[in-house]
C-alpha cells in the first residue's frame, strides 16, 4: 500500500489538498498518513527534537522550516526519537541529513533537499499554529497523507484505499 494518495485525490476530490511538488522521500516508510502536529521555525529545530521526543502514535509532524536549504532540521538522532515514540512521519519544508540511517528507519520523512549542517538550538520557533507552504495549509488537529506521488491534507480522517 504505497500509492495511496492518487486515490484518496479520486475518491475524496472534494476533501483533499494537494501539495505542489516540492518535496522527496527520505525515511524508511515510503508511505505514511497521521493526524498533523506542527512546528515552525528557521534554521533552529530545538522545538522539532523537543517535540518528535514526546508520544506520538497515529501523529505526522509538519515542519515549516522556511524552505531553509541552509541547515538540517531533522538527523538520525532525532529521527530514531521520533520512532521510539511512535511518530508516523515528518514532513520538512527544508533539509535534513543523516540521509542513510535516516532511510532505514521505520519513519516516513519527507523534506525539500539534504545537507549536512546542523542547526544552532536557540528554543526559537511555534508549536502547533498553522503553518503554510506548496499552497496548503496545514492545521494541527487536520490528517495528512503522503507517499512517493505527493501529499495530501484533509480536515478529517479519510478511509485508506485496499
Amino acid at each position: 500500500m504505497t500509492d495511496i494518495t492518487p486515490d484518496l485525490c479520486d475518491d475524496n476530490p472534494e476533501l483533499v489538498r494537494v501539495l505542489e511538488p516540492m518535496l522527496s522521500n527520505f525515511g524508511g516508510r515510503e508511505a505514511f498518513s497521521g493526524e498533523i502536529v506542527t512546528v515552525k521555525c528557521f534554521e533552529d529545530n530545538s522545538l522539532v527534537k523537543e517535540n518528535l521526543a514526546t508520544p506520538g502514535k497515529g501523529k505526522v509532524m509538519v515542519v515549516d522550516g522556511g524552505g531553509s536549504l541552509r541547515k538540517a532540521l531533522l538527523g538520525d538522532m532525532i529521527a530514531e526519537s521520533a520512532v521510539e515514540n511512535g511518530w508516523a512521519g515528518v514532513i520538512i519544508n527544508g533539509c535534513i541529513r543523516d540521509v542513510s540511517t535516516v532511510s532505514s528507519l521505520d519513519l516516513g520523512v519527507q523534506a525539500l533537499a539534504t545537507i549536512p549542517l546542523k542547526t544552532d538550538k536557540r528554543g526559537i520557533g511555534d508549536y502547533n499554529v498553522p503553518v503554510t507552504f506548496g499552497g496548503v495549509t496545514f492545521k494541527p488537529g487536520e490528517y495528512v497523507y503522503a507517499d512517493s506521488n505527493g501529499v495530501v491534507v484533509a480536515e478529517k480522517p479519510l478511509d485508506l484505499p485496499l
